[in-house]
């Protein structure tokens, strides 16, 4: 496969540029933090989960990040973002991360389950339909078997960003997730159906606590959202007022470069640089970085 350099345009326009802290209170170029795990979770479907992903994906490699991108969901969208639907669809099981879940493939030797795609600095963990029959709605019947997403990801070496993508439900997969992510985003449409369900969301991430300490929630991303809707400024509103510090900053609208750089199976930031999609992207990416900075008690979303 070809890989695509990331030219300097790319880089100069991904603001840091490679001599400059990525944010004022990242750790990970100091080298205090290690590789940081995000689940991108919501129960409800056309949310932006996978686009999110994708995109940023995009963001962090253009600053010198190696990125990890984990496709948990049955859909295989964001690997068919990177490989086009014929390709991920004809993937044999063994080719994709079911094996993770199950128990009837013997020794796989896990660096198979990482494909590098055509993006210098981004690797993906493929998903296709074969992962759907064991995404069932309860999880705990896996035992050790929840725990081994995580494994996985903790065997893996090299990595700045694991970015997972989860289906919309809060089954198996997402569960897997949760159990094996540092931070956990909720990317959420300002509409009435797609806030719906929040609450649910929020359990399931406190129960995952119960095995997983350590996971944080992040914070609510809006995506799709547009400033001319006054219905969209309602439920934007509404959410920064429930959940305060746990609605990002950052925000990402519903711009045709998003769709167009998809289309191209391209991250927006390679696709097209110099457009609003892309520095929201970067915007988003930068605010990531912040609040992970796990000391900053102002910032921090626990």
């Amino acid at each position: 496969m070809k890989i695509i350099n990331v030219p300097n345009l790319f880089r100069a326009n991904a603001i840091p540029q490679q001599n400059q802290i990525v944010t004022q209170n990242c750790q990970w170029q100091s080298g205090q933090m290690g590789t940081q795990t995000f689940a991108f979770i919501n129960q409800k479907g056309g949310v932006g989960k996978s686009s999110t992903c994708f995109h940023l994906s995009g963001a962090y490699a253009a600053m010198g990040f190696r990125v990890l991108v984990v496709d948990a969901d049955p859909q295989a969208s964001i690997s068919q973002g990177f490989f086009g639907s014929e390709a991920i669809e004809g993937l044999p099981e063994r080719s994709t991360i079911a094996p993770l879940f199950g128990d009837e493939f013997g020794f796989i030797d896990w660096r198979d389950l990482v494909e590098p795609t055509a993006f210098q600095g981004i690797d993906i963990c493929r998903a296709n339909q074969h992962l759907a029959k064991y995404n069932h709605p309860t999880p705990g019947d896996a035992g050790m078997g929840q725990f081994a997403l995580r494994e996985f990801i903790e065997s893996q070496q090299g990595y700045d960003v694991v970015l997972i993508d989860c289906p919309p439900n809060l089954y198996r997969c997402t569960w897997s997730a949760l159990i094996a992510a540092d931070w956990v985003v909720i990317p959420v449409n300002p509409e009435d159906f797609g806030t719906q369900g929040l609450r649910a969301v929020h359990e399931a991430i406190e129960n995952a606590r119960v095995l997983s300490p350590t996971l944080r929630r992040l914070g609510h991303l809006v995506t799709r959202s547009d400033g001319r809707l006054l219905i969209h400024k309602f439920y934007e509103r509404g959410l920064r007022k429930k959940y305060g510090n746990l609605v990002l900053d950052s925000f990402l609208s519903e711009l045709a470069a998003f769709k167009m750089a998809v289309a191209e199976r391209s991250p927006v930031e390679f696709h097209a640089p110099k457009s609003r999609a892309a520095r929201l992207t970067r915007e988003l990416s930068r605010e990531i970085l912040d609040r992970t900075d796990v000391k900053n008690t102002k910032r921090r979303a626990a």
